[in-house]
């Protein structure tokens, strides 16, 4: 084939994975409502929109020469063509069939370059047709339908990396208003020093109409005057014309720069904003995959859901959409995974078998936007929370004691704080909630969570309807400017120095009844303070700053101006700089840092919990001891060097019984052990530990090649602290388990 044709059907093949989503979603939708309907009139009505689905799909693949998706397809249109006979029903094992079947549809269409011919062809028989399961979250959103019907030759069809080009384009006009916005403010100075200038030529000139009075009369001092009297008080006067000259086309241009400033402005502000719609998208895009990400991964824990979907129709732009991709999968698997009970359960409380999960969008204020995750589950447990922190080193005892239920559920947010009983590959690690909180914090947006015992549990994600541009406030700390972004900015005050009081060692001031932390802004950026240190002015401007419901006090030189910012994004080796979040340019052309206001926040928390340990001096912990039970040489060795890299100290027994032996007589902080081992397999050897008085409480790791649910079930049952499957091995995986465990 030629150069040409190549090209030529790289294109054909762009369009067609176009065409591919939208088939790909309507068989995931009518599947999941295939699996909800009672009524056999209504499934054959979905049978056979599936079927058209599969059967356009296999035609669009056939004519690009994917004859893998068309022989998925193929054996798609002999199951749903027996159903449309009425040969076999729609039974739960023969949807799943299908499911695995769509799954591997996906797979195929998610490679860059597809092949020919990846996986072997089908014999025609649906059940031999072999597929690849892969992560439902590969799904590609397809794109929105309205119900409006456009004619052809009123729409153009762009890819979206142009579009995206021209919105960044247009952002970067912002630059140009805000140049313009400085030049009109620099002339309007430049007219207030002509007026004032004009004021003091106003205030002496009585002196020098006198002194040209006195010239003028003839006496003998008005004689003896020197000429150049004469002279320098006609350049004054020649100077007054002028300067009246001057201040009057200044005055002119200050006019004209105004009206400049006003028309850029808008046109600015309206490419801006057209330009954003371009790029919006309905929130239906992203939530499409969701039901039957929920679907199979209830089918996995044998749990019953369904997704609800509000808000589809709300519009947002497609960067936050795709940067919200991932932290939604978190809480929807923390949803199916911590939330919702089993249908024995969920009826043993009087609930109904199948749980709900809701999933919404809403605009606040006009120009944030509101994402919520709920279930009717079973909620946090607080108590099980704490006791995770209080493991972890997050808090006390004594402070997990007196902190009350919703500041628990806070802590779900740290990382490494799980309540779930073994680590496996989907959760246990404590990770999850806190790969969302850092998500939509780098959006600057806030995530807070609210939840109750046996009614479930409520997450509010609320971010910034825009990614690119957004207010802020410009303060002066240390010489230098920042921005802060005004949807952090709680309150901006002026608080007297008599009004700062220290509390256990802290500065604390006390807005509205609330006593607050206050901390310098150059303190916690680790900058020279202008003024000497330890002296106070007589008043000083603070900012409120806050991130869910933390708050503190900030106090800053000066807090100079809000307006319009254009957000420039690090970048490498500096895409991630402690309490900065990017930069921006000012109208002066300045360059200024604009602040993180999550990192400010923790910067100052652990400030003084550092300089507490320094004064402690507490000494760099001992190195943990390992003891990994393993037949096979070779994974052996790889678990024992991964571990020893990363400064533990690793024993080894060659299976079970010897495992079990040296536990007994030395003394391990952990043990990692393989299932399949001869004389005594992992879980019996699991089982023994858990009997013992004396290695009761040893934490266990199991890694092992039985990933089905039940080995999982049987890992939980006998005792194992996490579950890792060798076909998904990652030493990042082990490394993160055992730093939890130990």
């Amino acid at each position: 084939m030629s150069t040409k044709d190549d090209d030529f059907l790289e294109t054909l093949r762009a369009t067609f994975k176009v065409e591919a989503e939208e088939h790909v979603q309507a068989m995931a939708t009518g599947l999941l409502e295939l699996e909800k309907s009672p009524a056999h009139q209504a499934r054959r009505g979905l049978v056979e929109t599936v079927f058209r689905a599969a059967h356009s799909l296999k035609g669009a693949a056939r004519a690009v020469d994917l004859t893998a998706v068309e022989s998925h397809c193929q054996s798609l249109e002999e199951i749903f063509a027996a159903w449309k006979r009425q040969e076999s029903a729609p039974t739960p094992d023969g949807l799943d069939t299908v499911h695995r079947i769509l799954d591997a549809i996906i797979a195929a269409l998610a490679l860059p370059h597809p092949s020919r011919d990846p996986s072997p062809q089908s014999d025609g028989s649906p059940a031999q047709a072999r597929v690849t399961s892969v992560p439902t979250e590969t799904v590609a959103p397809a794109p929105a339908t309205t119900e409006k019907t456009v004619s052809p030759e009123n729409t153009v069809r762009i890819s979206v990396s142009k579009l995206d080009a021209r919105l960044l384009e247009a952002e970067e006009m912002l630059t140009v208003k805000l140049s313009t916005d400085q030049r009109a403010e620099d002339v309007r100075e430049l007219v207030k020093r002509l007026d004032a200038w004009r004021r003091e030529w106003t205030a002496v000139e009585p002196e020098a109409r006198a002194l040209r009075q006195a010239i003028s009369r003839p006496s003998t001092t008005a004689d003896h005057a020197p000429p150049c009297v004469a002279r320098l008080l006609a350049f004054f006067d020649h100077n007054l014309n002028h300067l009246d000259s001057f201040t009057a086309h200044v005055t002119a241009l200050s006019r004209a720069a105004d009206h400049d400033r006003q028309v850029t402005g808008k046109l600015v502000d309206d490419l801006l904003e057209d330009s954003k719609k371009l790029l919006l998208l309905p929130f239906a895009t992203l939530a499409a995959p969701f039901p039957k990400l929920v679907r199979d991964l209830c089918r996995d824990q044998r749990k019953e859901a369904d997704l609800l979907v509000r808000g589809e129709e709300v519009e947002i732009d497609k960067r936050l959409l795709e940067e919200m991709k991932d932290p939604l999968i978190h809480l929807l698997r923390n949803s199916v995974d911590h939330g919702i009970e089993t249908p024995d359960e969920r009826r043993r409380l009087g609930k109904p078998p199948r749980a709900t999960i809701t999933l919404a969008l809403s605009r606040v204020n006009g120009n944030k936007v509101e994402l919520l995750v709920s279930d009717d589950g079973a909620g946090m447990d607080a108590e099980k929370v704490k006791a995770a922190a209080v493991k972890r080193g997050f808090l006390s005892a004594d402070d997990a004691r007196q902190l009350g239920d919703a500041g628990a559920q806070r802590l779900a947010f740290e990382a490494e704080v799980s309540t779930s009983p073994i680590i496996t590959r989907l959760s246990g690690r404590g990770l999850g909630l806190a790969i969302v909180r850092e998500k939509v914090e780098k959006l600057g947006g806030t995530v807070s969570v609210e939840s109750h015992a046996r009614q479930g549990t409520h997450f509010s994600i609320v971010l910034p309807s825009t990614l690119a541009t957004f207010r802020g406030i410009l303060v002066g700390a240390a010489q230098r400017l920042f921005v802060v972004p005004t949807f952090h900015v709680e309150r901006v005050a002026r608080v007297k120095a008599d009004e700062i009081h220290t509390v256990e060692g802290r500065d604390t001031v006390s807005l509205s009844g609330r006593a607050l932390s206050l901390v310098r802004l150059t303190d916690v950026l680790e900058l020279p303070r202008t003024e000497p240190h330890g002296e106070r002015p007589a008043a000083i401007v603070i900012l409120v700053l806050g991130t869910g419901d933390q708050r503190m006090a900030f106090a800053v030189d000066a807090a100079l101006d809000e307006q319009e910012v254009l957000v420039k994004p690090l970048r490498k080796p500096l895409s991630r700089v402690r309490n900065i979040a990017g930069a921006t340019v000012l109208g002066s052309g300045q360059v200024v840092p604009i602040l993180n206001v999550s990192d400010l926040l923790k910067s100052a928390r652990k400030a003084g919990s550092a300089a507490t340990r320094a004064a402690a001096g507490a000494r760099p912990p001992e190195a943990k001891t390992v003891l990994v039970a393993e037949d096979s040489i070779t994974s052996r060795m790889l678990i024992k060097g991964i571990l020893e890299s990363a400064g533990y100290t690793v024993h080894a027994a060659v299976d079970g019984m010897e495992a079990f032996t040296r536990l007994r007589a030395e003394h391990f902080d952990l043990l990692v052990s393989d299932v399949e081992m001869p004389r005594l397999n992992g879980f019996d050897l699991t089982a023994k530990i858990r009997a013992d008085k004396k290695l009761a409480e040893l934490p266990v790791v199991l890694v092992t090649a039985l990933e089905t649910r039940e080995d999982r079930e049987r890992g939980i049952d006998v005792g194992a602290n996490a579950y890792i499957i060798k076909s998904s091995f990652d030493q990042s995986n082990l490394l993160d388990a055992v730093r939890r465990l130990v």
